[in-house]
């Protein structure tokens, strides 16, 4: 995979622009660029989107395949190196921020974009004075992992939702 989805680039599509109804283009993209290699997940992310009762759930439920199992040895390593840096910069940052991000799916998609050589997509911002929580791009910053958000990718990957015509 060269692409790893954070939940919130599914759950923002599903919520705002690009609405399971409206444009399912999207969704096939998306699974399609999985087929291909291009684009996946990690399990932690699919657990939780199947967690919830709505559309996204099924979808992710349907869409098994794009959601990879993070039990492998690099990612592991990459995961307790994570933990470390997390744990020597949790003094500086509000109590609980620690427990909330190692407890999330977070740190295992950085954990397995590490291990993989791949990018994270997410919508989360660099924000270098930051002090309640952790952030996606903060700690891949710290790890050297390239992050872009879902319409970067879509650019790169030259995705082209086009319009139907309904009879």
């Amino acid at each position: 995979m060269n692409y790893l989805l954070d939940s919130n680039t599914l759950i923002e599509a599903k919520n705002r622009y690009y609405n399971m109804k409206f444009c399912p283009g999207f969704w096939d993209w998306i699974a399609s660029q999985n087929l291909v290699l291009e684009v996946a997940s990690i399990s932690l992310v699919g657990e939780e989107l199947k967690k919830g009762n709505d559309e996204l759930a099924t979808w992710a439920k349907d869409n098994a395949g794009l959601f990879i199992d993070v039990d492998d040895d690099a990612t592991q390593r990459a995961f307790a190196e994570i933990a470390e840096l997390v744990a020597q910069k949790a003094p500086a940052m509000k109590v609980g921020a620690i427990e909330d991000f190692m407890a999330g799916a977070d740190p295992w998609l950085i954990a397995k974009a590490i291990a993989t050589d791949a990018v994270v997509v997410t919508h989360e911002s660099f924000n270098a004075d930051i002090k309640k929580k952790f952030l996606i791009p903060n700690i891949c910053k710290d790890f050297g992992v390239t992050w872009i958000n879902t319409f970067e990718l879509m650019q790169k990957l030259g995705a082209e939702l086009v319009l139907a015509q309904k009879a």
